[in-house]
């Protein structure tokens, strides 16, 4: 290669590194700001606007303005003032925030309130009777099935809606005979049953014999 062209390489590759250099520039200090700047527009223009929500909780009818976003655990513990219900991990891990939605047992911080408008929903406020304890919970305290408590109300609505469950004939992963018209609650079902529910202070033992107190009565 003779020295001319060497020379005329050398100024291209400083001509390439100068023009990516202005644009890099260009972009930074033109462009990106309006793009971001567009991006917070678009973003405020299509935020949802709140929406009118009718939950039954306990029994009772309840009409809330809300964000769609919101989920059913923060529409009880912020809207109602049931806080009964815990938020734990609010990743659906710890089953401390477990209600009732029509007898069925569910995750409420991994379920939005505006999806369960009309349905009948029971938060650990709402088993008792009157001032008379449900089953369970009479349990839970007659078998020191608590400790620190604040997994409590999801052990119990879980196990309330877990004993429906078995009842109504549906197995476990560990039911050993599927053509049982009611397995048998041993204590692997009802573990395995009750798996989704963490108890932190590992009471589970006493969490065992409450749950088999309610199922033989």
């Amino acid at each position: 290669m003779d020295e001319n062209s060497d020379t005329g390489f050398r100024v291209g590759r400083r001509e390439v590194l100068t023009t990516t250099g202005t644009v890099a520039a260009a972009l930074c200090f033109a462009g990106l700001p309006a793009v971001a700047q567009d991006s917070g527009r678009s973003n405020a223009e299509t935020a949802p606007g709140p929406v009118t929500v009718e939950l039954q909780v306990n029994g009772q009818p309840y009409v809330l303005m809300l964000d769609p976003r919101t989920t059913l655990l923060d529409a009880l513990r912020e809207h109602l003032a049931l806080t009964g219900s815990k938020k734990g991990c609010d990743h659906g891990q710890c089953g401390a925030c477990t209600v009732l939605i029509d007898g069925r047992r569910i995750n409420s911080c991994l379920t939005l309130a505006v999806m369960h408008d009309g349905q009948a929903i029971t938060t650990i406020e709402g088993l008792a009777d009157s001032g008379t304890l449900n089953p369970m919970q009479a349990a839970f305290i007659a078998h020191d099935g608590f400790q620190c408590g604040y997994c409590t109300s999801g052990q119990i609505c879980s196990a309330t809606g877990m004993l429906s469950e078995s009842r109504a004939g549906m197995p476990s992963y560990v039911t050993e005979n599927l053509a049982q018209a009611r397995p048998e609650l041993t204590d692997v079902e009802i573990r395995e049953r009750m798996s989704g529910n963490i108890c932190r202070c590992a009471a589970y033992p006493n969490i065992v014999a409450a749950i088999k107190q309610v199922a033989g009565s």
